[in-house]
């Protein structure tokens, strides 16, 4: 069982047969809503051996162009 926290996909729970394999160490998801694509990357956290959970990762950190001109 894979519980998701955060994002647009918080409460999710999906049930994963185990002839799937080993979960993804890291899940993304892509938003489409008419404008800009947004996307979300879930990282997995494993609980016990039948359970993990996908906390949404925190978005990067991106320079503003004052940030890097004072590099």
């Amino acid at each position: 069982m894979l519980l998701f926290v955060g994002g647009p996909l918080d409460g999710r729970v999906q049930i994963r047969a185990a002839r799937h394999g080993d979960p993804l160490p890291t899940v993304t998801h892509v938003h489409l809503h008419g404008g800009p694509k947004v996307v979300h990357r879930y990282d997995l956290q494993v609980v016990g051996e039948q359970a993990g959970i996908y906390h949404l990762r925190p978005p990067a950190q991106r320079l503003t162009r004052e940030d890097r001109l004072a590099d």
